[in-house]
């Protein structure tokens, strides 16, 4: 644990460290609010929800989250500073655990700071807050889930641009699996068509937005964000070892 707190804080004050935190929150929240008032027509649906906040929040995330992860590693390696890190005395899981969790808390972060859309629809109307509340939990599990990939990829390769091409292109993938575009080149056969549609990040994200907070859509969230962890884990692992 405590290897995995430093490596939390010395990876979370580097966001700060350079315009890079700025930046994202400024784009985040602009976006944010330009998708929720103006594209998703908020004033125009004459309901009293965040549906047209949350429905673009995928999308936002598949350049946003990869500009992210994209230095969590590449950035590491093409520095040089990974032959360091990797000699300290501390446990490869409790470095990727580190790097990943400041990821995530500088994403919710900047998550949170859209409380100003949560509190205007509260007072032009009268929202129901638990679903507005599991909007915001299948939010951050989806930018996880990103930030999970990303990070694997980002371990794979020196290369930032490299790291960010990779993982927009999987999440991507993972993103429009259980669309109908998709499923239409699935065969029917034993039942891969429904394993694609299952590994769909977009159908999950939408049945908690809706407020449908299922188990099964928690373990799915949760069991992404573990595979692609342990995959990261293994590649520094690999690294160690031929380092």
């Amino acid at each position: 644990m405590t290897g995995f707190s430093a490596i939390f804080r010395r990876e979370f004050a580097a966001y700060f460290a350079t315009p890079l935190a700025l930046v994202f929150i400024v784009i985040f929240l602009a976006m944010s609010g330009v998708f929720t008032f103006y594209i998703g027509g908020f004033f125009d649906r004459g309901q009293a929800d965040l549906r047209p906040f949350f429905v673009y929040h995928p999308w936002l995330y598949l350049f946003l989250i990869p500009a992210i992860a994209m230095r969590l590693w590449a950035e590491e390696r093409k520095s040089g500073t990974i032959e360091l890190l990797l000699t300290l005395p501390l446990p490869v899981l409790a470095i990727v655990l580190g790097k990943y969790m400041a990821a995530l808390a500088f994403t919710g972060l900047a998550l949170a700071l859209t409380f100003p859309i949560w509190i205007t629809v509260n007072y032009l109307g009268d929202p129901d807050n638990g679903v507005i509340l599991a909007g915001y939990l299948g939010s951050l599990l989806m930018a996880g889930g990103f930030l999970a990939i990303g990070s694997a990829l980002s371990a794979v390769t020196q290369n930032q641009v490299i790291a960010f091409v990779l993982t927009v292109t999987v999440c991507f993938l993972f993103m429009v699996s259980g669309l109908p575009i998709v499923l239409d080149w699935v065969p029917e056969l034993l039942g891969l068509r429904s394993i694609v549609a299952g590994l769909s990040m977009l159908s999950h994200f939408n049945a908690i937005v809706e407020g449908v907070i299922d188990l099964r859509d928690l373990l799915y969230f949760f069991s992404l964000i573990a595979f692609w962890l342990f995959a990261n884990k293994v590649i520094i692992d690999l690294k160690r070892e031929a380092g």
